[in-house]
């Protein structure tokens, strides 16, 4: 177990050291009258600056007490003081203990601090196949991840949501999720959620298997991407349209955006305003943009690597809910999961395995 600086790869050191710089870089940022006026760029700099504060606590005590090893190490070597030097092989074990165990921690914090400093998301959610009932569970999933929302104590705002209005449930809904920890946690989301019950029209008392879509997207920041507004989007408004395409009023407050160099369109028309409209699906476009830049460069440096956590692949089954047997099985944990928990929002202990094992996934590759 290393427990000095020269037994970590140098890589891990000089990314501990950037993230101790942008650490200070971040306070004094906080310290800014300019910026502390400006409550959005206050949050956002105060998530990331939360972020790094566990690895580089933990980094800088772990420097202090490898430093102390090292004196005790060329106090026992020089032999001038031998009763001094019995008294530092006494100390040494214990303190090479602590810092190693504490080395452990940075690691493990070093592996997952780049996703804490991500404080909003975007999450899209789609019934999939099972018609009305995967309506229905689309709606059902939109209400546990509200649940978790308000247990976590994060911002929960539908974006955009169209409903199925002959069963009460959604064919689609758009959410951002903000706060602390929420790429995290809400990255393992993404994949396909199948659900195995008896629907409420069923009248033989059948189960049936439906499923519903999540996709997770970083929302990103303006500096993440870049897009020539002017030239490469059209953007318009026009009247936002309910189930069946009629028109539900008659004013033109839903914004339509079309992304040329992708073939992104996209629609909102949950506000009421046509301006909260067009802000929230240039929003929408940026993360989604953001999110294929991303799964781009991640593909290229992970190409034979199929099984990546938290890829965002809406294809791939990640979890069923079984409500005959009150049990949740993820595909990705070997355990499975109260039902009755996680209906009523409480992920924690999934997030918890999820978290956990991608942790150490990623301690691996150091």
């Amino acid at each position: 177990m290393p427990a000095t600086a020269s037994e970590l790869p140098a890589r891990v050191l000089e990314r501990l050291d950037q993230m101790a710089a942008e650490f200070e870089r971040l306070g004094s940022q906080l310290e800014d009258p300019a910026i502390v006026v400006n409550h959005h760029k206050v949050r956002e700099l105060s998530i990331k600056k939360s972020a790094l504060e566990p690895v580089v606590s933990a980094f800088r005590q772990w420097k202090y007490l490898t430093g102390e090893a090292t004196d005790l190490r060329q106090t026992i070597a020089s032999g001038k003081d031998p009763e001094f030097a019995e008294l530092a092989k006494l100390e040494l074990p214990n303190l090479e203990s602590r810092a190693a165990a504490l080395l452990e921690q940075v690691k493990s914090q070093l592996v997952t601090t780049e996703d804490r400093k991500v404080g909003s998301v975007m999450l899209e959610l789609r019934a999939g196949t099972g018609g009305d009932e995967a309506a229905l569970w689309a709606r059902d999933l939109l209400d546990i991840y509200s649940k978790y929302a308000a247990k976590k104590g994060w911002q929960f705002e539908v974006m955009d949501l169209v409903p199925e209005s002959d069963a009460g449930g959604i064919r689609s809904a758009i959410v951002n999720v903000r706060g602390d920890g929420v790429w995290s946690e809400l990255a393992f989301e993404a994949g396909v959620h199948s659900v195995k019950r008896v629907p409420a029209t069923e009248a033989a008392g059948r189960v049936h298997t439906s499923t519903a879509t999540v996709a997770t997207l970083p929302e990103a920041e303006d500096v993440d991407v870049k897009i020539d507004w002017a030239n490469e989007v059209e953007e318009f408004a026009t009247r936002a349209q309910g189930p069946g395409g009629q028109n539900v009023n008659k004013v033109e407050t839903a914004w339509q955006i079309h992304h040329k160099p992708t073939g992104i369109i996209i629609k909102m028309m949950e506000a009421k305003s046509q301006q909260q409209n067009r802000e929230r699906a240039r929003r929408l476009l940026m993360a989604r943009l953001h999110e294929a830049e991303r799964q781009r460069q991640h593909k290229e440096r992970s190409a034979a690597r199929k099984d990546q956590i938290g890829s965002g692949d809406r294809s791939e089954k990640i979890r069923t809910y079984r409500y005959k047997d009150n049990i949740v099985a993820d595909e990705r944990l070997p355990g499975e999961y109260s039902l009755r928990d996680i209906v009523t929002g409480d992920l924690a202990g999934l997030m918890r395995d999820l978290m956990a094992q991608e942790t150490a996934r990623r301690l691996a590759e150091l």
